[in-house]
């Protein structure tokens, strides 16, 4: 099943690959070597997913967008997304840190050309219009074909589009956790911007290999603190114990209704997302061949009314603890 990344845009698969987790970087837990995610991103590809989706952030600063290069090998017809993020993590967002950031990513990537080039997160430091204005200018100079952005509040976004369309958003968006898609949606659809979704598999907890009690050894355990906006939001949200009891308990409902009609969890979790208001593309990441090729075939999924009624009853009962679903 394909749709448009964004309005007039490049037709896309519903869902693509996420490639936070490769290359590791301490990130998400133990490492699968690089080879076996090399392949689990191929098999991906051959099943059906057109797109990929890195960061200059990701493996530890350009591993994932290494691992990537030698995935897309050959591979011309597959469409690249990455992005530039601020300092310290990143190379940062003013115009001449953007600039050297696309040539490290270009050439870890081995594209001339990136498809999509999206502003990780904001710098307070930096005047959000400068750093837009470099992105447009990129596009101008055929450096790159589109641009976005991501963890912006819609406020941010719209100050953006009013210097020059703004192509693409990524926001996070799971049956776990809707608010970003309801803040986003009917403006995305009014504007022409796409959205692509992360998180939609809820970072874990909508896999089939969830366990029980929120034991990680990355951050989703809390190992790695709670410094930053994004850890310290979602392991509040997700994986404090009370929170996760809450999500593991209703993907559990979700499992017993996903398998009751032929499809796994994930795969109905990543339906889902696909048909929320505005959503053009949804990000799934995985380290393994046999969840790749699944999640690439979420894209064909179509939930019927009573499904999708299901569905939204049991998230219903999420929200009725006070929890946001």
């Amino acid at each position: 099943m394909k749709t448009s990344l964004f309005r007039d845009g490049p037709e896309i698969s519903r869902v693509g690959i996420g490639a936070w987790a490769a290359g590791g970087g301490g990130t998400w837990g133990p490492n699968e070597s690089d080879d076996r995610v090399v392949e689990a991103i191929g098999r991906g590809f051959d099943s059906g997913s057109t797109w990929i989706d890195t960061a200059e952030v990701y493996g530890g600063g350009g591993g994932s967008e290494e691992i990537v290069g030698r995935a897309i090998r050959g591979r011309d017809d597959v469409l690249v997304f990455t992005k530039v993020g601020p300092q310290p993590d990143g190379t940062g967002v003013r115009p001449a840190q953007i600039r050297a950031a696309l040539d490290g990513s270009r050439r870890r990537l081995g594209r001339e050309v990136i498809d999509l080039y999206q502003v990780h997160w904001r710098d307070p430091e930096v005047p959000l219009e400068e750093t837009w204005e470099t992105m447009a200018a990129l596009v101008e100079e055929g450096a790159v074909r589109w641009i976005g952005v991501s963890n912006l509040t819609l406020p941010e976004v719209q100050s953006c589009a009013a210097l020059r369309p703004v192509d693409i958003i990524q926001i996070q968006g799971s049956v776990l956790f809707d608010e970003e898609l309801q803040s986003f949606g009917q403006w995305a659809q009014e504007s022409g911007t796409g959205i692509l979704a992360y998180g939609a598999l809820g970072f874990g907890i909508l896999s089939a290999s969830a366990p029980r009690l929120p034991q990680f050894d990355d951050w989703r355990g809390g190992a790695f603190g709670r410094d930053d906006f994004f850890v310290d939001d979602n392991y509040r949200r997700h994986f404090e114990p009370a929170a996760y009891a809450r999500r593991r308990e209703l993907a559990s409902s979700l499992e017993k209704l996903a398998c009751a009609h032929g499809i796994t969890l994930p795969q109905l979790a990543l339906a889902w997302v696909a048909r929320q208001p505005g959503v053009t593309g949804v990000l799934a990441g995985t380290r393994t061949p046999k969840h790749a090729e699944e999640n690439a075939a979420a894209g064909a999924v179509e939930l019927n009314g009573s499904v999708w009624s299901e569905v939204e009853r049991l998230r219903g009962a999420l929200v009725g603890t006070g929890d946001s679903a």
